[in-house]
C-alpha cells in the first residue's frame, strides 16, 4: 500500500471538516486545454475559466496546448489571450497533448477543460472547498449540463455520477467527464498519464486505474456544461468505440493488480463488450457488403458513422455508448477484429488468476 492510499482512507469522501489553519495557504491550480482547430470555439472555454471567482477559484495558470491545428488557433490564443501559455505540438492526439500540459504545469493541483466545454463561474472554487474537507482525496469531479446542437438535453441514468469507491460504475461506460475534474498532481506519479495509444476512451483507461485505487471525490452541482453536436467529436470519428474499452479492460486486467471482486466484475464487463462488438462487427460487415452491391459508384457513403452508431436521445456525444440490444454495427479495424478480440478477452482473466494465486 503506498502513502497516498493510506491516506486517502483517512478521510471517506466528503466527510468532515478541516480547520482553516490547515489551508491557510491554498493550493496552487493550473488549467489545461487541449485543442485542435478550435478557433471558433476556444474563446468560450477559455472564458469560463477567466470568470471563475476570485479570489477564492482564481486558478494559477492556464496553458492551452495546441495539438497540430491548422487554422492558427494557437496565433489566436497568444494574440488574443497574453497570459496564457501556449503549448504547440505535431497532432499527436488528445492524450498527447493532454499529457504535455500535465508535464510542463507548475500547479499543485491540475483541471482539465475540453475546448469545446466551458466551466461555471464556481467551478473551481466548490471543488477546492471540497477537496480541503477531504485533504486525502486525489480526484474531485463534479456534475454537469448537457447541450447537444444548442439545446439542453437531459442525461441517460446510466451517466448517473458517483462519488466515493466507485470502480465497479465506471466499468460499463466513461463516468467521469475530464472537463469536470480536479487533480492532485501526485495522483499521476501513481497510475501514470493518459494512455496515447487509445484514439479515443482514453479518459475511461485513466479512470478505471484510478478507480481501482482510490475513492473520488464528487460534487454533485452542475459547474460545467458540456457541449455536442459538431463535426469534429471523437465520437464521429471512431466507429465501435466499445473497442477501445476492451482494450483497456485488457489492460487493467493484464496488470494482474485487481482483487478479487474488482477482478470479477472487469471480467464479466469485459466478456459481455466483446459479444456485443462482434456481433455489432459482423452485422456491420453484412450491411455495408449489401449497401456496396446494391448501389451506384460513390454511393457507398450512405452507410455513415453516424447511422452505423446511431444517435441517442439525451447524449451530447451524438454517437453515445449502446445499451446491450443497441449493439453498434462497426467492421472490423486491422488488429481488432470481433475473432480476436474474442480470442483475447477468453484469455484475459487466466494470468490474472494465476497472479492472484502467487499473491
Amino acid at each position: 500500500m503506498s502513502h497516498l492510499d493510506s491516506a486517502t482512507r483517512l478521510r471517506p469522501s466528503g466527510s468532515g471538516a478541516v480547520s482553516p489553519k490547515r489551508f491557510a495557504r491554498r493550493r496552487t491550480v493550473s488549467v489545461v486545454i487541449p485543442t485542435q482547430n478550435r478557433r471558433e470555439l476556444i474563446s468560450r472555454a477559455i472564458d469560463s475559466v477567466r470568470a471563475q471567482t476570485r479570489p477564492a477559484g482564481e486558478p494559477g495558470e492556464l496553458i492551452v496546448v495546441d495539438d497540430g491545428s491548422t487554422d492558427d488557433t494557437a496565433c489566436f490564443v497568444a494574440e488574443t489571450y497574453p497570459e496564457v501559455r501556449v503549448l504547440r505540438q505535431e497532432n499527436r492526439g488528445v492524450s498527447a497533448a493532454r499529457n504535455a500540459g500535465i508535464r510542463a504545469a507548475e500547479g499543485e493541483l491540475i483541471a482539465f477543460l475540453d475546448s469545446d466545454d466551458e466551466w461555471l463561474p464556481r467551478k473551481l472554487e466548490r471543488q477546492l472547498q471540497a477537496m480541503e474537507a477531504s485533504p486525502g482525496a486525489l480526484l474531485c469531479h463534479t456534475n454537469e449540463i448537457w447541450i447537444r446542437n444548442g439545446r439542453r438535453v437531459n442525461p441517460m441514468k446510466k451517466h448517473q455520477k458517483f462519488g466515493g469507491r466507485i470502480f465497479e460504475k465506471a466499468l460499463p461506460l466513461c463516468v467521469i467527464s475530464p472537463s469536470s475534474v480536479l487533480v492532485d498532481r501526485r495522483l499521476f506519479d501513481e497510475v501514470g498519464l493518459f494512455d496515447e495509444s487509445l484514439p479515443a476512451c482514453e479518459d475511461y483507461d485513466l479512470w478505471l486505474r484510478v478507480c481501482a485505487r482510490f475513492p473520488v471525490l464528487f460534487v454533485d452541482e452542475p459547474l460545467i456544461v458540456k457541449h455536442g453536436g459538431h463535426q469534429d467529436q471523437l465520437s464521429r470519428r471512431h466507429w465501435g468505440m466499445d473497442r477501445f474499452r476492451i482494450q483497456a479492460l485488457r489492460k487493467i486486467l493484464g496488470e494482474g493488480d485487481l482483487g478479487d471482486d474488482y477482478r470479477q466484475a472487469a471480467e464479466a464487463v469485459l466478456a459481455q463488450k466483446v459479444e456485443i462488438f462482434s456481433r455489432g462487427a459482423r452485422k456491420r460487415v453484412s450491411v455495408e457488403t449489401d449497401v456496396g452491391d446494391r448501389s451506384e459508384p460513390g454511393r457507398e457513403e450512405a452507410v455513415t458513422p453516424e447511422r452505423s452508431e446511431g444517435v441517442g436521445r439525451g447524449d451530447p456525444a451524438v454517437l453515445p455508448e449502446r445499451r446491450a440490444s443497441e449493439a453498434s454495427p462497426g467492421a472490423s479495424a486491422p488488429g481488432v477484429g470481433p475473432r480476436r478480440i474474442e480470442k483475447r478477452a477468453r484469455g484475459a482473466s487466466e494470468p490474472r488468476r494465476r497472479a492472484s494465486i502467487r499473491q
